[in-house]
């Protein structure tokens, strides 16, 4: 089964996806703060990591960072999920090292859509 990793400090965010993940059968982990972030994907090893980017403790850019230099990790595909969506914010979240952008609020298909791009069944 394919495991995604959020790390998102807002629940009710957390929740919509929590909800989306459920409903295609992969398995979701969760993360609150950067750090826990970082800490969880070098435990957990996931197929595909969602990272929010206004986090606290570490920012996401800098959790992106932190697992792309790893090179047991650097494999992993992260998602940015963030209501950063000003001309600029992807490429910011691109030169971190993630692999692809959603702007907030998505739509749930939006962002099946995304996650089917790195996880193809």
């Amino acid at each position: 089964m394919k495991r995604i990793l959020m790390v998102e400090d807002t629940e009710d965010n957390r929740q919509i996806v929590r909800d989306l993940i459920d409903s295609v059968g992969y398995e979701l982990i969760e993360a609150h703060d950067g750090a826990a972030g970082v800490a969880m994907a070098t435990e957990h090893r996931p197929d595909l990591i969602l990272m929010d980017i206004q986090l606290p403790v570490l920012d996401g850019y800098e959790s992106t960072r932190r697992i792309k230099a790893d090179p047991a990790l650097k494999h992993i595909p992260i998602i940015a999920v963030t209501s950063y969506a000003l001309s600029g914010d992807e490429a910011k979240t691109r030169a971190a090292g993630c692999d692809g952008y959603i702007a907030k609020p998505f739509s749930p298909r939006q962002l099946l859509a995304k996650i089917n791009e790195y996880l193809p069944s």
